[in-house]
């Protein structure tokens, strides 16, 4: 039989390839930075070939990295698959899912019970990482994430159309007298860092693609967002959904535009994924309960 390189340090080399930082990897790995590194050193020595770019703080797939990466991946996710196949031929079978906070505090969780009353033996691990499509087949086993555009080499299912609603507290609109989108001009706007998209599809579809405003501040997470527009820090640009499911009395929102978002959130797997009964359950129920 021909000699393979140890587990642990394929198992490395795909999370760097995967996540292009070692500090992020050896995060997902509960390892040391050096430990990760020696663990991509003694694949690159087994592989006689330097497979990444070192560059300051990131590690990039250099042409050999990313050849390997397209092989081994694959070979990889089935390894899992088989093992998660025969441990869960027991009395559970377990999920592990990516869900970002806002949707799975919102939509999800409130659901679940649902779910857990069918399936009473599915267990469900959550994931709450961002960009948790990097992580399908290592960390997680699917995913719900909120994107533009998915791979194409992922399973995807499309599971709702977004709409770009102004946010704010009721004090702030009422002491500031905001009743137009020119109003705007004089407050803080606060967007998601990782969907600048928003602002820019409401300028444009108000009319006002050129609107100014005092200052844009970036936040990470929805939650924070919705938070900060309830307390008078801004005016959240930011899907009317999470305003509709937070419920919350200090808010309200401002204007009448319908501006379809160029966001919604999408189901993601590897299509292999699709054979765990765990994934398939899930999936299943998920379109059908139309969160």
């Amino acid at each position: 039989m021909r000699r393979l390189p140890p587990l642990r340090s394929l198992e490395a080399f795909v999370r760097v390839g995967k996540l292009g930082s070692a500090k992020a990897a050896a995060s997902e790995l509960a390892l040391s930075p050096p430990a990760l590194s020696r663990r991509i050193k003694a694949l690159e020595d087994f592989m006689g070939k330097a497979l990444f770019e070192r560059k300051a703080q990131a590690m990039i797939l250099n042409e050999d990295g990313k050849a390997l990466l397209d092989e081994v991946s694959p070979a990889l996710d089935a390894m899992a698959i088989a093992v998660d196949q025969l441990t869960n031929k027991g009395d559970g079978f377990r999920l592990r899912l990516g869900v970002l906070p806002l949707f799975g505090s919102q939509r999800l969780i409130p659901r679940l019970s649902e779910l857990k009353k069918l399936y009473p033996k599915l267990h469900i691990d959550v994931d709450t990482s961002a960009h948790a499509e990097n992580l399908l087949g290592d960390v997680v086993d699917a995913a719900i994430i909120i994107a533009d555009h998915v791979d194409p080499k992922l399973y995807s299912v499309k599971l709702d159309k977004n709409y770009v609603y102004a946010i704010t507290s009721r004090t702030l609109a009422k002491e500031n007298n905001i009743t137009k989108p020119e109003d705007l001009a004089h407050e803080t706007i606060l967007v998601h860092s990782e969907m600048k998209k928003t602002f820019n599809a409401w300028q444009e579809n108000i009319g006002l693609p050129k609107l100014t405003s005092l200052s844009v501040d970036y936040m990470d997470s929805g939650a924070l967002m919705l938070e900060a527009a309830a307390n008078g820090l801004g005016v959240a640009i930011m899907h009317g959904g999470h305003f509709s499911d937070a419920k919350d009395e200090r808010l309200t929102r401002l204007f009448d535009f319908e501006v379809e978002s160029p966001y919604s959130y999408w189901f993601v797997c590897k299509e292999r994924a699709l054979k765990q009964r765990s994934v398939r359950i899930f999936h299943d129920w998920l379109i059908k309960a139309n969160l």
